[in-house]
């Protein structure tokens, strides 16, 4: 008998919230699926709000071909010939999406988790997330997603930079928050001398965040290794192909 898995609780959870929303691609060649243990994978399988849908080669080539065509892909091209060379071999892909209302709590993430490792295990030969524009290696999803049986919202959101027109400036900028239904993260201008006091920040609204809560409009930045005066400001909108979500711009003073 399975045992139902633990809650992944919200402890700052508080409104309002945005629709958290969840978007993977899991390439392979599966055949029959075995029945899915929830003491194994920590799931109670497919959530509610959230489908699995299965296409294969000769039927499905325009949506297995969808993915393989980009920046991302061509970045997977130079940097993991190998996974990339195993995703043009397969026969099937599996994508699996959904959104739902802001809630007290992540198990709509745990069982999702749960279920991609176990579509690994039956023939997934990687999980593409494009939140994060990221392919995973089958041990990496394990080890970094999988195995530290909790949310783990850092390596669910990616922190990038991208250089300013001004010399020596950075854009620090975060996607993936759209996954717990907040916002990303924006801070322009960050000149060098602030670049780990900016990470630092940015882990620790990623955290807020992901745990419930909610960056309220002109919060002030406290943080001694950063100046007095910073502001959080709401922006933007879910079609920003910056973002592909709202996110909460911190200027300077």
């Amino acid at each position: 008998m399975n045992n139902a898995p633990d809650d992944w609780l919200r402890p700052l959870f508080r409104q309002p919230g945005g629709r958290p929303l969840l978007f993977y691609v899991v390439y392979g060649q599966f055949e029959t699926l075995e029945h899915l243990s929830q003491s194994k994978y920590r799931s109670q399988g497919i959530p509610s709000g959230f489908e699995l849908m299965r296409y294969g080669a000769g039927t499905h080539d325009d949506v297995l071909a969808r993915f393989q065509d980009g920046y991302m892909w061509q970045e997977l091209l130079k940097e993991n010939s190998a996974l990339a060379d195993r995703v043009v071999e397969s026969k099937e892909c599996l994508i699996l999406c959904g959104e739902i209302d802001d809630c007290e709590n992540l198990n709509y993430l745990r069982d999702n988790v749960g279920l991609l490792t176990f579509l690994l295990d039956q023939g997934g030969v990687t999980v593409y997330d494009p939140f994060i524009l990221k392919w995973w290696e089958p041990k990496e999803w394990r080890a970094r997603i999988f195995d530290p049986a909790g949310p783990v919202p850092r390596h669910h959101v990616v922190v990038l930079t991208s250089a300013e027109d001004k010399p020596g400036m950075i854009w620090f900028h975060t996607r993936g928050l759209r996954k717990f239904g907040r916002p990303e993260l924006s801070i322009h201008h960050v000149p060098a001398t602030h670049r780990e006091a900016v990470i630092d920040l940015c882990e620790r609204f990623i955290e807020l965040q992901a745990f419930g809560g909610v960056i309220d409009e002109d919060q002030e930045i406290r943080m001694k290794c950063l100046p007095q005066g910073m502001t959080c400001h709401h922006a933007g909108d879910l079609d920003d192909p910056d973002f592909n979500n709202v996110h909460v711009e911190i200027k300077w003073p």
